[in-house]
C-alpha cells in the first residue's frame, strides 16, 4: 500500500505535474496539495470546488466529465463524508477501496444476543469473523492503492481530500479504458466497458447493471448540495446510447439466476442456503438453517425486514451455508449492489429474532457495519436494494411505509427476556428518507399543523445527534448525518433521555451509545402527539410522553394522520405483547399451545399509538425437518400492530378502541 512518503514514479510524477496544472486553473491546487494558501492564489468558491475537481480531474485524464460525475454520483451521490470510509471501506466522492485500513477494527455491533429464530429451541453462537489477509481481499476492496499507483498521490490524500480522490478515480476510469483497448475518447458512449469495469463487479450482469444505472443518471441529469455543501451538477444528456457490446467481450462469468425472485432491473444471483439434518450437541436430531413452508398461500408475506450483514460479502456467504446457524432471503453486496438469494420467499428463514415476524415476513441483510468505520452506504445498493424491496412488495401486497418495512431494530422482542438482546442493526446511519424516495414514497407532510399523528423526517445530513460507541465504548463517533431522533422527558435539551424497562429491566437512563434504541425514534415511523410547546414536540412512545426538538425552521418530524388506538373505557392498563399469537382455544390437537405473555410495557388511559395493521392472532408450527406435522394456527383473537417505541409492539383488539387522528 502506497503511504504518503513513498515515492512516486515517474510517470506518476509528470501526470501529477499535468493535473498540478488543470487543477491550478480550477483553483483548487492549493487545497488540493495541501500547501498553506496564498493571498494572491486563485480561489474558486468554496461551494463549486468539487464541481472544478471534477472538471480538472476530467481534462487530466481525458475521461468525459459527464461519465467521471455519474459513476461517483452512483458510488457515494458525491459526498465525501469527513474522509470516513463507507461500510466496505471506501472513500471519498468515487468511493476508492482500502478495505484492509478501514475494516481492521470494525467490531460486530454489541447488541446482538437473540437467537435468531426466535425461539429457544436453537440458540446458536454466532461464528467469529476475522479480516482476512490483504492477498484474501477481492480486487473491488482495494482499489485506492492502485488509484494512489496510477495518480501519483499518496493514499492519505485519496482517502482526505475529495480532489485528489476524484482523481484518483479518474485515472481508475482511464486505466480500464485503455486495458479494454479503447481511445480515452471524449464521446461518453465509448465508456461503457470501463465504467462496468470500474464498479469490480466478477460476473457480466452486475458489471451490466452497475453500468446501466451510471448511463442512466448521465441521461437524466443530477444536482445536489453535498453533506460538505457543496453543489455539484451533472447536466442530462438525452438520447446517450453507450456501446453495450463492449460487455460482452471482457469475458465476465455469468452468474446462476435461474432459481432467483428478482426484478430484471438487477443482478441477481442464487446461492442457496442449506435446509439439513444434523445432529446436536447432545446428539438429539435437529435440522437448519430455515423452514420450508408455501407462503403466501399457508399464511401471508407482510413485512420486509432489512438487516446489516456485520461483515464482509465473502464471509456472510459462509455464514448463511451453514445449515446450523442463521439465514435470511437476500444478501446485497456495497460496492456495486450485487444480490444474492439464498431462501426462497415461500419458505421462512430465521433473521429476525421473533418467530412471528420471521414467519411472515422477508429478510434483506446489506454488507455492512452498524458501527464502523462510520457506516455510509453506496447509492449502487441502496438503488438495488430499493428496487428489490418495489419488487416484494408489489408480488406480495405489502404496503412501502415504515409500520411493514422495518429495521432489524424495529422488531419486537418475543418476551420480555428477549428484549435487551434484541440487535439494533441497520443502525441510525442508515438513511430512511432516501431510501424511501427510491421506493417512489418520500415522507411529506400530510396534514396541516397541530395534526394529531407526525412522521419522523429529519434532514437526514443536517441531522447529526451525538453518538458513543463506535469504536470504543464511550467514545465519542464521528459526527456524522442520521435518520435517528431523541426522546427526553421535557422539553429542554438537558432534560433525561425517556428510559425503556424492557431494555434495562434494572431502570437505567438511557444513554447516547450508538447501540442503545430506549430513546430513539427514526425517520418514517409515525406517533401520537401528546402536547406542543414551541420548538418542542411531545409523542406517545413506550407507555410515556416523550420530547424531541422539533423547530419550524429545520422540522424532525412532520404532521400527518392516520389509525391511532387508545384504551377502551373502563379497560384500564392496557397490556402490550411482543407477538401476535392465538387464543388457546384455536389450537388443534398435537400442537402445543403457545402463551403469549405481556411484555412490561403497557398504554395507559389516555395515551394514543399509530396503528400499522390489523392481523389475526396466528403461529407457525413446524418443530421438525419432516414437514408432515407443519400447521399454520389461526385463531379468531385480533391484534393492533403499533408504533410503541423503537421497535413495534402487538395489542389485543379487544383491549383498545381505535380512530382516525390528524386534519
Amino acid at each position: 500500500m502506497r503511504g504518503s512518503d513513498t515515492a512516486r514514479t515517474p510517470s506518476a510524477r509528470r501526470r501529477t505535474v499535468r493535473t498540478a496544472g488543470a487543477l491550478a486553473s480550477a483553483g483548487l491546487l492549493v487545497p488540493l496539495l495541501g500547501a498553506a494558501p496564498s493571498s494572491s492564489a486563485p480561489q474558486q468558491a468554496a461551494p463549486d470546488r468539487l464541481q472544478g475537481a471534477f472538471a480538472a480531474a476530467a481534462d487530466a485524464y481525458h475521461v468525459p466529465q459527464s461519465v467521471l460525475l455519474g459513476v461517483s454520483y452512483l458510488q457515494s451521490r458525491w459526498d465525501a463524508h469527513g474522509g470516513a470510509a463507507s461500510v466496505t471501506g471506501g472513500y471519498g466522492p468515487m468511493h476508492l477501496t482500502d478495505a484492509r485500513t478501514a475494516l481492521a477494527s470494525a467490531p460486530h455491533h454489541s447488541e446482538g444476543t437473540e437467537d435468531p429464530r426466535g425461539d429457544t429451541s436453537r440458540p446458536a453462537p454466532p461464528p467469529k469473523a476475522e479480516v482476512p489477509e490483504e492477498s484474501e481481499l477481492p480486487a473491488r476492496l482495494k482499489t485506492l492503492p492502485r488509484a494512489a499507483e496510477l495518480s501519483g498521490r499518496s493514499a492519505d490524500e485519496l482517502r482526505t481530500d475529495p480532489a485528489a480522490n476524484v482523481e484518483g478515480g479518474a485515472a481508475l476510469l482511464a486505466a480500464a479504458q485503455r486495458k479494454l483497448g479503447k481511445p480515452l475518447s471524449g464521446d461518453p458512449a465509448d465508456w461503457y466497458g470501463a465504467v462496468a469495469r470500474f464498479s469490480g463487479a466478477d460476473d457480466e450482469a452486475t458489471a451490466a447493471t452497475y453500468a446501466n444505472d451510471v448511463f442512466a443518471v448521465i441521461r437524466d441529469g443530477e444536482q445536489r448540495t453535498t453533506d460538505a455543501g457543496q453543489r455539484v451538477t451533472l447536466a442530462p444528456e438525452p438520447g446517450l446510447a453507450p456501446d453495450e457490446a463492449q460487455l460482452k467481450r471482457m469475458g465476465l462469468r455469468r452468474a446462476a439466476a435461474a432459481e432467483t425472485e428478482c426484478p430484471k432491473t438487477v443482478s441477481c444471483e442464487w446461492i442457496p442456503a442449506p435446509y439439513e439434518e444434523f445432529k446436536d450437541p447432545n446428539g438429539n436430531p435437529d435440522y437448519g438453517n430455515h423452514d420450508l413452508s408455501d407462503r403466501p398461500k399457508s399464511q401471508s408475506i407482510d413485512t420486509i425486514v432489512i438487516h446489516d450483514t456485520e461483515g464482509r460479502w465473502e464471509g456472510v456467504l459462509n455464514m448463511v451455508q451453514d445449515p446450523t446457524y442463521v439465514s435470511w432471503q437476500y444478501t446485497l453486496r456495497s460496492t456495486d449492489g450485487h444480490i444474492a438469494q439464498h431462501v426462497k420467499a415461500k419458505d421462512v428463514a430465521w433473521h429476525a429474532g421473533n418467530w412471528y415476524v420471521n414467519a411472515k415476513s422477508i429478510g434483506l441483510e446489506h454488507e455492512g457495519f452498524l458501527t464502523a468505520p462510520d457506516t455510509w452506504y453506496t447509492e449502487a445498493m441502496y438503488r438495488t436494494s430499493a428496487r428489490l424491496v418495489k419488487y416484494l412488495a408489489k408480488k406480495y401486497d405489502i404496503p412501502l411505509d415504515r409500520q411493514h418495512i422495518l429495521g432489524h431494530d424495529n422488531v419486537q422482542g418475543t418476551v420480555t427476556s428477549s428484549i435487551p438482546g434484541m440487535h439494533t442493526d441497520p443502525g441510525p446511519y442508515w438513511d430512511w428518507q432516501h431510501y424511501f424516495t427510491l421506493l417512489g414514497k418520500p415522507f411529506h407532510r400530510t396534514a396541516g399543523r397541530d395534526g394529531g399523528v407526525v412522521t419522523v423526517a429529519p434532514t437526514y445530513s443536517k441531522n447529526r445527534p451525538e453518538y458513543t460507541g463506535c469504536v470504543k465504548p464511550g467514545e465519542k463517533c464521528v459526527p456524522h448525518g442520521s435518520a435517528a431522533v431523541r426522546v427526553h422527558t421535557e422539553p429542554r435539551d438537558d432534560a433525561p433521555l425517556i428510559k425503556d424497562i424492557g431494555k434495562r429491566p434494572g431502570g437505567q437512563d438511557s444513554t447516547i451509545d450508538v447501540n442503545d434504541t430506549g430513546a430513539r425514534l427514526s425517520t418514517g415511523q409515525q406517533y401520537a402527539v401528546a402536547e406542543r410547546k414551541g420548538d418542542w414536540t411531545a409523542v406517545w412512545y413506550l407507555g410515556q410522553k416523550a420530547w424531541f426538538k422539533n423547530p419550524k425552521k429545520q422540522p424532525t418530524a412532520v404532521d400527518a394522520k392516520g389509525l391511532v388506538v387508545t384504551p377502551k373505557a373502563g379497560a384500564g392498563d392496557v397490556p402490550v405483547y411482543g407477538r401476535a399469537y392465538p387464543e388457546k382455544e384455536a389450537y388443534p390437537a398435537g400442537v402445543p399451545v403457545q402463551t403469549v405473555p405481556p411484555l412490561p410495557y403497557k398504554i395507559l388511559a389516555g395515551q394514543k399509538y399509530v396503528v400499522g395493521d390489523k392481523v389475526p392472532g396466528e403461529y407457525f408450527y413446524s418443530p421438525t425437518f419432516d414437514t408432515a406435522p407443519h400447521k399454520v394456527v389461526r385463531g379468531k383473537d385480533m391484534y393492533y400492530v403499533i408504533q410503541y417505541g423503537h421497535r413495534v409492539g402487538y395489542v389485543r383488539a379487544a383491549d383498545v378502541q381505535a380512530a382516525r387522528s390528524g386534519k
